[in-house]
């Protein structure tokens, strides 16, 4: 059975191009893009893994992976972080906070798999 990862992210673009390389890598991939309802939405999808965007309407993704991190449900759920915000304090709030990895745009194809590939691993 493949592998669900649930994908939090607003841009349309975005969850295209990152739909499409992990269903071709044979992974399940769902979409949210709300940050007010993502935390119920991860569980009621109970993902193997999450792909949160920094920047979403409704809550940031640093405070929704705060919420994961606070539940014994999700404590361990592997979290990837993607924004476009690169600089030095956002990724130590998401290290703090307790993101699996921190990945800028724009990323790469290949980049994207060997993270994701790795969380899981």
């Amino acid at each position: 059975m493949a592998k669900h990862v649930l994908l939090i992210e607003d841009e349309p673009n975005i969850i295209e191009a990152i739909s499409f390389i992990l269903r071709q890598d044979g992974w399940k991939v769902s979409t949210h893009s709300d940050g007010t309802k993502a935390v119920a939405e991860i569980a009621r999808v109970a993902p193997d893994l999450v792909i949160l965007d920094v920047m979403l309407p409704g809550r940031s993704g640093f405070e929704i992976l705060q919420d994961l991190r606070s539940r014994a449900e999700t404590e361990k759920l592997p979290v990837l972080m993607l924004t476009a915000k690169g600089q030095t304090r956002d990724r130590q709030a998401a290290q703090d906070l307790g993101a699996s990895h921190y990945m800028t745009k724009p990323f790469s194809n290949q980049e994207m798999l060997d993270v994701v590939r790795g969380l899981i691993a």
